[in-house]
């Protein structure tokens, strides 16, 4: 059996996964009293490099990751109190080694993660609290197999870093700056009444 440790949020619990005896993918936790539980997504696979991985934990306990299904095919998730809610970004590929990737969740529940699209591609994409999932690329990435896009990290503002693979299988970081934050409309002031002339 093989583990691994992929996150520690503040209060000192543990999110990750490990790999049975079969070669299927388990995700657990470790609370900081030592206790650890597993988790599978109900869709994940039950073969051979198939189930279920966690990449990231915040302070709320919520996690993301990834499950694997019977056809090998990867989807995002978030689990926040006992409930698998699963993902997919637009344009990820349903063949296999495709779909879906999520890597990290900050502190109010905005993920970040890679989809892999039908001709082997990376992009970026963002997952925000209530669902609505955008997709970006890093200026230079590469479009051929294995290229592209691959997010790691946001932080409480959704400013991303990761890193590109170009069209000449060379490696470089990015930093996305965080998107800007709606404007509040506003209110139109009062029509004052005119004054009573003596």
């Amino acid at each position: 059996m093989i583990g691994t440790v992929d996150n520690l949020n503040s209060t000192g619990t543990i999110s990750g996964y490990f790999l049975d005896a079969n070669d299927v993918y388990h995700g657990y936790t470790r609370t900081p009293d030592g206790t650890i539980s597993q988790l599978d997504d109900p869709e994940a696979g039950t073969g051979p490099q198939q189930g279920t991985e966690f990449s990231g934990i915040n302070d709320a306990g919520m996690i993301t990751g990834v499950y694997i299904d019977s056809n090998t095919v990867f989807h995002g998730f978030i689990f926040v109190n006992g409930t698998f809610t699963n993902f997919d970004a637009p344009g990820a590929g349903t063949g296999s080694n495709e779909g879906t990737l999520a890597e990290n969740i900050n502190e109010f529940g905005a993920i970040t993660g890679q989809y892999v699209d039908s001709v082997d591609v990376n992009h970026g994409f963002l997952r925000t609290p209530d669902g609505v999932i955008s997709t970006f690329d890093a200026p230079g990435g590469g479009t051929g197999s294995g290229q592209g896009t691959v997010p790691s990290c946001n932080n409480a503002a959704n400013a991303i870093t990761g890193w590109y693979l170009d069209s000449n299988n060379t490696w470089h970081g990015f930093l996305r700056a965080p998107p800007p934050r709606p404007q509040a409309t506003p209110r139109p002031r009062p029509t004052p009444h005119p004054r009573p002339t003596s």
